[in-house]
This record gives C-alpha cells, structure tokens and sequence, in this order.
C-alpha cells in the first residue's frame, strides 16, 4: 500500500480549498454540451482497434488503469489498458469488479419507483409521511419524495460532516474512516443537521447524497427489509446483473484493481483505498459492478424490464441540478447527456480511488461504461479552481468514439468539448 501523504491548506490570499470527498460521484472537471436535444447523426461501425487504441491513450496520458465495455446492438468491445497495481505491475482486465460510486442511485430510484408502482410510496408525498421522525414538522411536509429522487430537496449533503478533514485541507478522515461503519440514520442526520441548500423544490436543485440515503431508509420503512437486500433482490436480480453487488466487508469481491486516491494532491504518492468500509456510501453509492453488468443494467432499465412505462418516464422527467459549479439535467436517479449523435441517459460515480462513467441511448442500442483505478488526479489552480489534465481529454475522446464512433476532437465542430463525469465535484471553494 502507498503509505506517503502530503496534506496542503491552500491560503493564498486568503482562499482555503475544502476538498468534500462526495460519495459515489466524480469530480466535474469539464464542460457539457448545452440543454436540449442534439442533432443526431449516424455512428461510424464498431472499430475495436481503434477503441483499444483510445484506451491506450487514457493510460499514456498518466492513468494507472482502465477498463471498458462497448456495445452497438449485438455487437461488443470489451478492452482494457494499464495496471490495476503499479507496484506489481499487475494488468488490468475488462471483467475486474469496480467500486461504481453514484451509479447506485440508479438503482435506488429504480427500488423506490417500483413502491410506486405498486401503489405503496406516492412521488409527490412529502417524506413525513412515511418518515415522520426522521424529518419532522415543516421540512417533513415540504420535501416530496420526487425531490429527493431529483436533488430538488435542497437538503445539505453529509460528506463534509462525516469526513471533517477534508474541509480543512487535509485527507486524514479517509484514513480515520477506512474501517470505520456509519448508520444510514447517522448520515441522514449529519446531511438534515447542515444548512440547507435552499428552499424544497427550488429549481435549480442541488446535488446531494444525503437525498439517496433517505431514499434507502424510506425502502425500508415501506417494504420493512433491508434496503441493500431489497435492492439485490428486486433490481440486481431482476436484470440479471451476475457480478453486481453491495458488498458486505471492506473488500472488494471478485477479481479488481487497487483505488488510487490522489485528492487534488492532497495524497502524494497516490494511496490505494481498495480495502474500505462502504458504509459510508450505503444506497447512495455502495455498489460494486462490472462494466458488462453496467451496461446490461441500463439497457434492462430503459427497455422497460424493470419498472413500467409511467414509471419510466417519470424517471426522465429532468430538472437542472447544480453539480459542483457545472449543471446536469437530473432525472429520477439518471441524467441525460446531449451529444453530436443524439441524447444518451446514465449516471457516473466516484469513491475514493475509482470513478466510473455510463451511458447508454434511449434504446439501449449504443453503450459504454468504463472504470478507472485513480480518482481526483487533476490540480487545482491558485484561485482553486480545476484544472483539466490530458487524461480528461483522453477520456471524453474513449467516450466519444464509443458511443458517437468520432473523435471528441471530431465532435467540437458541433458542441462544447466533452469531458466525462458531470454528476457532481468533490471539491468546493470556501473563501
């Protein structure tokens, strides 16, 4: 394990970065193209060289290692490049098993519009109801359950509470934290106790992972089980998903790479944090997947295979979401993506150490999902802003050509540049 940290408060003129590790969601580094449906255009073919060529290059670029799945119909890629341990100089696979972060919230809003279906949760109740100690009076009766779905809630998110040293500079509390588990109540509470964001139902909303953990204890309250073993049985199962979990120790199952953690620079050498107790994330971003499962997840899910019609469109009726700085058109638990080829639906997810990005058309016809094994490796400049690295380039230019089958480069003839992983930055600016 790398063992050597470097911590930095960054003071200059009087700014102090306060890196808020968010659970299950990656940093976002770059620009999205603007609302509103693209102009689609038709995909080249499925070119594998040239696919394990743009994966090449993401590791030339300084990542350790990445994996990815593509899919056209019934054709599929599957490539990888780099090392998922640089001190043994182990090889990524494109089957390892990935902490998938954020990317559990699909599934979360997946479980709970299926409650819907059946008529025991209501989306535009307030959570009171069926949460009445956990969020009492007024705010109880004000936030739907919708606006947890669609980070509309303005309810604070519990990263900086649980991991204190972040906001001081310093990654100390993911050490302190490694083994350490949190109550899903304890999350909730240190999301509740913080500021709000701003008044329930305010538009734009904010992105928090407090939203999902309320969702998982709200599954609970109306199925009396247990949110994880719900969700295994009634969405992991249901789509098929064979090496899909929420893991039950701080270990990753099957076959996978180490969790680099560079934290802006925080942790100089980068620190593996592979072995780490989840809890943390719990049904806003606990799972562990492979990007084929990934990719099936997303095509069962927008083929209808696990909630109706209604309930399908309900999950992609879109709000704007501020995410870190940037905005995202949130759904239900997906966000939508406009690119040269036409809109794309998805989520990303980063924990410490690994991110992943999938995206998926409307029919589930053109895929990719993809993991990396070393998270916030990008710098922060002296107004502590961040700033883009060749990997991000390298990135959005794998992502185009899988979905789009061109270059990024290609592609900036008709949008802003795309850089993966809009869903929401672990970092914020307090001055």
């Amino acid at each position: 394990m790398l063992t050597t940290m470097t911590s930095r408060r960054f003071t200059q003129s009087g700014r102090r970065i306060a890196v808020a590790t968010a659970m299950g969601a990656l940093l976002a580094a770059g620009t999205l193209a603007a609302p509103g449906t693209a102009a689609a255009s038709t995909p080249g073919g499925l070119d594998r060289q040239a696919l394990q060529k743009s994966l090449d290059a993401v590791h030339e670029a300084g990542m350790y290692g990445i994996y990815s799945d593509v899919d056209y119909g019934d054709r599929t890629w599957r490539g990888a490049s780099g090392l998922a341990d640089v001190d043994t100089r182990r090889p990524v696979r494109a089957d390892m098993v990935h902490r998938i972060g954020s990317i559990t919230k699909t599934f979360t809003s997946v479980a709970i519009l299926q409650q819907v279906e059946r008529g025991a949760i209501e989306l535009d109740a307030p959570v009171g109801r069926y949460l009445p100690g956990l969020i009492p009076g007024e705010r109880g009766q004000k936030i739907t359950v919708r606006m947890l779905l669609n980070h509309t809630s303005h309810i604070a998110d519990y990263i900086g509470p649980a991991f204190p040293s972040l906001l001081e500079g310093s990654a100390k509390s993911l050490d302190d934290n490694r083994f350490r588990t949190f109550a899903p109540e304890e999350l909730a509470e240190l999301g509740l106790g913080a500021t709000p964001t701003g008044e329930p139902g305010a538009i734009p909303g904010s992105y928090s992972n407090t939203n999902y953990i309320l969702a998982g204890l709200l599954l609970e309250k109306v199925t009396g089980k247990n949110a994880e073993a719900y969700i295994t049985r009634n969405v992991i199962r249901k789509a098929g998903l064979r090496h899909t979990s929420f893991p039950r120790t701080p270990l990753i199952p099957g076959p996978h790479s180490k969790a680099y953690e560079s934290m802006f620079g925080l942790i100089d050498p980068p620190r593996d944090y592979s072995v780490y107790n989840m809890s943390w994330a719990g049904t806003a971003g606990a799972v562990t997947s492979t990007m084929d499962d990934l990719n099936r997840f997303y095509r069962v899910l927008l083929r209808g295979g696990l909630v109706g019609a209604a309930q399908l469109t309900e999950m992609q009726k879109t709000v704007v979401v501020l995410a870190g700085g940037g905005q995202i058109d949130y759904g239900l638990g997906i966000y939508s993506v406009d690119l040269p080829c036409g809109r794309f639906w998805g989520h990303d997810g980063g924990v410490f150490g690994m991110i992943t990005q999938s995206l998926s058309s409307p029919d589930g016809s053109r895929q990719v999902s993809f993991g990396i094994n070393r998270a916030k490796y990008q710098t922060i400049d002296e107004n502590g802003n961040i700033e883009l690295s060749p990997i991000d380039f390298a990135l959005g230019d794998h992502l185009m050509l899988a979905v789009c089958g061109q270059s990024a480069a290609t592609a900036k003839a008709s949008q802003a540049p795309f850089v993966p992983f809009p869903a929401d930055k672990e970092l914020s600016v307090k001055r």
